[in-house]
């Protein structure tokens, strides 16, 4: 990376307020960036080079004059291909929606960063409506990882999580309905956090339902706190959007973790085999946490494996994404997609509604859980970034992505907030995330524990070659 593209979001406005740099010079540096590196990891579906420039001649402007129009004026930013972005298409990795329809609406957050003078980069790559923990699609092809270009870089919100980790803009909006946040966050050696459900607003909603958050994809928990208090307040077109937060997530990040009550839980009572190398960097993360002054129990949620539940509710929303298309349309869907729209077609009303009994019950007890323990700390994943184009690690005998993804998507049942920061890498160099989740509306918490494990050089190291 060159100088400017290395600097965080916190670091760009310090320095537009200081006259070190200014908007265009850090812009046409992140458009350098991701020209530079789309050919080897493939993390974009177009660039927006002429209106990011002019956003940010405007963004200079301001800043000369002294009138900054919000807390993220001139900073680059990505989106990802699921959001829509006013005069950009939204295809959302597939071919069976028209590039030529009326594309004049911004998402919810979209909206609130136009509002403070972000300036966008242009669209990130996602698998087809967001599907799987991959970021593969008949659209744009195979999205790989900017530490080894042979493995993947997670998904779905993949392209977001490259463009970070390689310097092609500091902040990124993701989707999250299943992990899509963490996976490629924890893969790409980033950090990404999946508020609680409705901190975030989203229109038009998810076809998978309240499964479905928009989270901040950035350099670090700094980051993701100024990003939170941009994005994370109400908009209209959400009924479930909730009340503003009680305070700026900025503002609270440097507490710390003393006196915090942090159960750990390596692998969810030994329902889940973690690959030593994995374990053991997020033991050390565990430690350092202990070190700061936490009180860590090793211990596990009352969390029986609710993947069924997870894969009706998953299959459903895939069924009615794809509900509207032809038979021919249909044809041309991603094949993984095709099998579990068909899947999810055949599920009844009642599975469904018994599906959210198990979701409803799996939240009360992480509830209760909550009532003695203020974290649950586990690795983010029980594996590092494997082979790119496939949906499961070879050899791993998992039908689908969910088999390897047994700490993320429980919690999107819940919607609790749950974050991923790197805590190392393994003997290939591939980073290891750990996962820090807290109780429904607590995402200053995760926020403040995360900043913490940054603040105490956790995260040392992790960065990837040539960047």
């Amino acid at each position: 990376m060159s100088e400017l593209t290395a600097l965080t979001a916190v670091r760009l406005v310090e320095g537009y307020r200081k006259g070190e740099f200014s908007p265009v010079e850090v812009t046409r540096a992140a458009l350098e960036r991701a020209e530079a590196v789309q050919p080897e990891v493939n993390a974009f579906v177009r660039l927006l080079a002429e209106d990011a420039l002019g956003r940010a001649a405007a963004s200079e402007e301001r800043w000369r004059r002294g009138e900054p129009c919000g807390l993220l004026d001139g900073v680059p930013v990505t989106v990802k291909d699921i959001l829509l972005l006013r005069g950009a298409p939204t295809l959302k990795g597939s071919l069976t929606i028209d590039a030529a329809g009326r594309w004049d609406e911004d998402a919810p957050s979209v909206a609130r960063l136009r509002e403070h003078g972000a300036v966008f980069l242009g669209k990130t790559t996602t698998p087809e409506f967001g599907w799987k923990g991959v970021t593969d699609s008949p659209l744009s092809g195979v999205t790989r990882n900017p530490y080894d270009r042979s493995r993947t870089a997670g998904g779905s919100s993949g392209g977001a999580a490259a463009a970070v980790a390689l310097g092609a803009g500091p902040l990124a909006l993701g989707t999250d309905g299943g992990g899509s946040v963490r996976i490629p966050a924890a893969f790409c050696g980033i950090f990404g956090l999946k508020p609680t459900y409705g901190r975030v607003p989203l229109y038009p909603a998810s076809a998978f339902g309240t499964l479905a958050h928009v989270g901040p994809m950035t350099r670090d928990a700094a980051d993701a706190a100024l990003l939170m208090d941009v994005i994370g307040v109400p908009d209209s077109r959400d009924w479930s959007a909730l009340a503003p937060a009680p305070g700026s997530f900025a503002d609270g990040i440097a507490g710390g973790v003393r006196g915090l009550r942090v159960a750990y839980s390596p692998s969810l009572g030994g329902q889940v085999a973690v690959r030593p190398e994995v374990a053991a960097a997020a033991r050390r993360a565990v430690e350092r946490l202990a070190a700061l002054g936490a009180y860590v129990e090793e211990t596990d949620p009352d969390l029986a494996d609710p993947v069924e539940a997870f894969h009706t509710l998953w299959f459903a929303g895939a069924a009615r994404v794809t509900q509207h298309l032809t038979r021919d349309q249909r044809e041309r869907l991603d094949p993984g997609l095709r099998e579990i729209r068909a899947e999810g077609a055949r599920r009844s009303a009642l599975d469904y509604l018994a599906a959210v009994d198990v979701r409803v019950d799996l939240g009360r007890r992480m509830g209760r859980f909550h009532d003695a323990y203020d974290l649950l700390v586990t690795p983010t994943l029980p594996v590092t970034a494997f082979e790119a184009g496939a949906e499961v690690p070879k050899g791993s005998g998992h039908r689908r992505w969910t088999g390897w993804t047994p700490f993320t998507y429980p919690f999107n049942m819940t919607q609790q907030p749950a974050a991923t920061v790197p805590v190392g890498t393994d003997a290939d160099g591939l980073p290891v995330g750990l996962q820090l989740v807290a109780a429904r509306h607590r995402d200053a918490l995760v926020l403040r524990a995360a900043h913490a494990l940054y603040e105490a050089g956790a995260t040392a190291g992790v960065r990837p070659a040539g960047s």
